[in-house]
């Protein structure tokens, strides 16, 4: 099976043209490095990202908050295409973002607003390895200020990068080294 990496960041707001650059240039790095790239199936950055990976020939996994295909489209006006493969969770916005970051191996986040933030919690909160992509706009800039101001360790590792294709680099090359459980058992308690 594919390593699965999540991306998660802005779906909507003021995302600029060099922010959409960073995203499509990290899912094509994603699809380079023979893995399957797992976004919220939202508009924005992770469909850039996904344009990215799929332009290299990578395969895709949408987790949807939607029921169907057509509320999918309709109530929360995202793509279907160019996704490999669509989960439809019937969880809302919120509820969608744990199903992201269980269905990743290691999650990556770009630019970002309140819903990245709340990704960040999840997989921070869960232990996972995260990959920050610094200077990106957005929540992603201040995780590390958060992490400090939670005070809670969890077994979570952060990486930093200001190069897309680096960072994906640096967190496969840890995950494939070291996989990083998920300290949901760990840390439960």
């Amino acid at each position: 099976m594919k390593i699965q990496v999540g991306v998660m960041g802005s779906s909507g707001g003021s995302i600029s043209a060099h922010e959409l650059s960073l995203a499509r240039r990290m899912g094509r790095r994603i699809a380079e490095r023979d893995c399957t790239i797992v976004t919220g199936a939202c508009p924005g950055l992770p469909h850039a990202a996904v344009l990215g990976a799929h332009q290299a020939g990578g395969i895709s996994l949408g987790v949807s908050p939607a029921l169907t295909r057509e509320e999918h489209v309709s109530e929360y006006h995202s793509p279907l295409q160019p996704y490999t493969t669509m989960v439809f969770t019937g969880s809302g916005l919120m509820g969608r973002e744990t199903h992201n970051i269980h269905s990743s191996d290691f999650v990556l986040f770009l630019g970002g607003r309140s819903g990245t933030l709340g990704e960040f919690c999840i997989a921070y909160d869960e232990g996972k390895l995260i990959g920050v992509l610094i200077h990106s706009g957005g929540i992603s800039d201040r995780f590390s200020q958060i992490k400090e101001l939670v005070r809670k360790e969890t077994g979570a590792i952060i990486i930093e990068n200001m190069e897309p294709e680096r960072l994906v680099d640096q967190c496969l090359d840890l995950y494939l080294r070291e996989p990083i459980p998920s300290s949901v058992a760990l840390n439960r308690g």
